[in-house]
Order: C-alpha cells, then sequence, then structure tokens
C-alpha cells in the first residue's frame, strides 16, 4: 500500500488533480494494470529520457529545434511570442497561426525580480535580427505583468524595422456582458471599431 500511496501523492501534484481525484486516476490505473498503466509508464519513462526544449523558440519536443522550428512552410516572417508552452499549444489548436513562436518563459515582474535576461527576451531579439521577420504578434496574458512586458517588448522592437502587433481584447465570441469582468469590458470598449 505504501508504494500506491507514494503514487497517488505524486499524481496529485499534477495540476487539475487533488488527493480524490489522484486516487481515482490510480485505482482506475491499476484495474486497467496492462491497458493504461504499463503503456503510461512505458511513455513516461521515454518522454522523460527524450524530451527537451527548443533552442530556438522555447516549445518542447524530443529534438533540438521543434517541429514548428524545422518546417520550411512556417518562416513566413511572423513570429508570434507567448509566455509559456502551454499558450502556445493553444494557439496550435486553432490552427489559425502558420508562423513561427517564440517562448518567453513567463512575463517580467519587478516584484518577482524578473527582468528581461531571466527571460527570453534577448533570444527573441536575436531572432528578429536573424530570421527576416517582418511582424512580432505579442500573445502575451491581459494581466498587469503580461501587458508590462509587452510594452518593454514593444519598445526593443521599435527601431528594428518590424510591425509590433498584439491579439485583440475585449468580449468573446458567444460572451454576454453581465457575465464579464469590468477589466474585460474596458479593455472591449477601448478596443472598438466602427460596423
Amino acid at each position: 500500500m505504501k508504494d500506491i500511496d507514494a503514487l497517488i501523492a505524486m499524481m496529485a501534484k499534477l495540476p487539475g488533480l487533488g488527493p480524490r481525484s489522484a486516487r481515482r486516476a490510480v485505482l482506475h490505473m491499476i484495474k486497467k494494470r496492462a491497458l493504461l498503466m504499463v503503456p503510461l509508464a512505458d511513455t513516461l519513462q521515454h518522454v522523460a529520457a527524450t524530451a527537451r526544449e527548443c533552442v530556438n523558440c522555447g516549445n518542447v519536443g524530443t529534438a533540438d529545434l521543434c517541429d514548428i522550428c524545422v518546417a520550411d512552410k512556417r518562416a513566413n516572417g511572423e513570429i508570434c511570442v507567448v509566455e509559456d508552452v502551454a499558450d502556445l499549444w493553444a494557439m496550435e489548436r486553432s490552427g489559425v497561426f502558420k508562423g513561427r513562436y517564440h517562448v518567453l518563459g513567463g512575463t517580467l515582474s519587478a516584484l518577482d525580480a524578473v527582468g528581461p535576461d531571466e527571460l527570453r527576451i534577448p533570444k527573441l531579439m536575436e531572432r528578429v535580427s536573424g530570421e527576416q521577420i517582418s511582424e512580432v504578434i505579442l500573445a502575451l496574458n491581459a494581466t498587469i505583468d503580461g501587458q508590462t512586458t509587452a510594452h518593454y517588448i514593444a519598445g526593443e522592437l521599435e527601431t528594428r524595422g518590424v510591425a509590433v502587433t498584439s491579439l485583440a481584447q475585449g468580449v468573446p465570441i458567444g460572451g454576454e456582458l453581465d457575465y464579464l469582468d469590468d477589466g474585460t469590458i474596458t479593455a472591449a470598449l477601448k478596443a472598438r471599431k466602427a460596423l
């Protein structure tokens, strides 16, 4: 039982899983040992040995350069800057963006002593200079730190001859005003456009 409790404790550390959910998942895996637990253990071991950060953009893959960075058709002059890999994967799920990405690894934060050199901002500037980039899309979260980071990057890119854009913010498709927070309504009102 000690080993099973240790597995439950490890599973409970995963995002979205608490002790109860972890217990249910472990019990399910034990019941389906041959179908789930053994293949999962093999896959975890393989990924632990092969996963690495892309040296160019910061995405996660199994080679020094991720699949997006090596795809010639993605070299269209556009770089979408995101805070972390989860944001990159969310953008990829939409299937809309066809350029390349740059993962910062966080946002600027004076309180946490996170400056540009603690993030991948110098690497972004290097890429803009070396990859014939025409547009940098700032897809950073609409938080104070995200907006501070976006303004800093825009300032750094101001003299480099590239267009700097950001994702639209405001009322989501299907959103009702009554359910939106004040910040979202304010952003939507400021970003209004003619019909």
